[in-house]
């Protein structure tokens, strides 16, 4: 990835709320992905390192489809190490790996605040790059902005 990296986060998944299917039985084989997909709060928090530092915490409210992909929606917050919030909003991919329990993520970050010390990031478009660890329960990311 190109640009200047301003942060990178190592997540650990605090809970998952499912509909129907759990993420346990899908990844065990014991339940396939049904056809209309499924859906998916994956509750996270971490810490965050670089530019933005601090603590990291929200939502991904992903959609597993039937064809394998896994669509992100995320809310969260990182709260930095000055006690400033800004919040974060992402959509992307998930690309789970062949006979592994580890995805490859590609998201689109969009990040808000009205603290002044952060007004820069309103403005600019992020992207981010990692995987998740499905059995360990651990995500990490990379983001860069252009």
């Amino acid at each position: 990835m190109t640009g200047e990296k301003i942060y990178e986060y190592d997540l650990d998944v605090t809970g998952v709320t499912d509909y129907g299917v759990t993420m346990e039985a899908i990844l065990s084989g014991q339940a396939p992905i049904p056809p209309q997909g499924v859906r998916l709060d994956v509750a996270f928090e971490g810490l965050a390192v670089g530019r933005l530092a601090g603590r990291v915490r929200g939502v991904d409210y992903l959609r597993m489809r039937a064809d394998g992909r896994i669509d992100l929606d995320i809310r969260a917050v990182l709260e930095t190490e000055d006690g400033c919030r800004i919040a974060l909003s992402a959509d992307g991919v998930a690309t789970p790996r062949t006979a592994e329990p580890i995805a490859d993520l590609c998201e689109n970050v969009t990040l808000s605040t009205a603290a002044e010390g952060y007004a820069w990031v309103n403005t600019r478009q992020i992207w981010g790059v990692g995987t998740v660890n499905f059995a360990e329960g651990k995500v990490h990311i990379d983001a860069y902005m252009p």
